[in-house]
């Protein structure tokens, strides 16, 4: 069982790879999104990127820096099938999932303007902000020395494989075929 682990940063294009591989090469998909967002559902919380993300540092902050992706390594080793992990956003998160064996770590990333525009069209709940904000949650989330809090600075330098994404799709996925065929 292989288990991929995607980081990047916001609109950077982790939803494209892991739509690529799991129609494509068969992966299973496991999202930190996801799990945040159920869990957000069931306390009430407004489903907004602020909610996300304290969410998620109070859950580290409970339980261990990689308390939420640990939960969905569990889910994925019931599946028996390769697997992806979307959304690192810790280094802790990281360490966790190598020392369980057969992880690698996807890196993606793309100009701020670009991935901004990307977002305007994918138009989740969480994308409906302004430029600004789109720059403030970014750096909020690019380094923290508390080990609950996201650092995604941190998480790309401990990539395996780091894609720019500044291209189209086809590119993409070129950059990630060449990835695969790695492993």
């Amino acid at each position: 069982m292989i288990i991929i682990g995607i980081t990047g940063t916001l609109g950077a294009g982790k939803g494209s790879i892991v739509k690529y591989l799991t129609k494509e090469k068969g992966f299973t998909h496991f999202s930190v999104r996801g799990y945040l967002q159920k869990e957000m559902e069931k306390r009430g919380m407004p489903n907004n990127r602020d909610s996300m993300t304290s969410l998620a540092n109070e859950l580290r902050a409970q339980n261990s820096p990689s308390y939420v992706t640990d939960q969905l390594y569990f889910e994925a080793l019931e599946s028996g099938k390769n697997c992806i992990i979307e959304s690192i956003r810790t280094p802790g998160e990281i360490t966790s999932l190598r020392e369980k064996g057969s992880f690698y770590l996807f890196a993606v990333d793309a100009d701020a303007a670009v991935r901004y525009e990307r977002i305007k069209l994918r138009a989740s709940a969480t994308d409906h902000i302004s430029y600004e904000t789109f720059l403030a949650n970014e750096a909020r989330e690019m380094n923290s020395t508390d080990p609950n809090k996201q650092n995604l600075k941190k998480c790309i330098e401990m990539a395996d494989f780091s894609i720019d994404n500044n291209g189209d799709r086809n590119q993409l996925i070129i950059q990630t075929e060449k990835i695969i065929e790695k492993l």
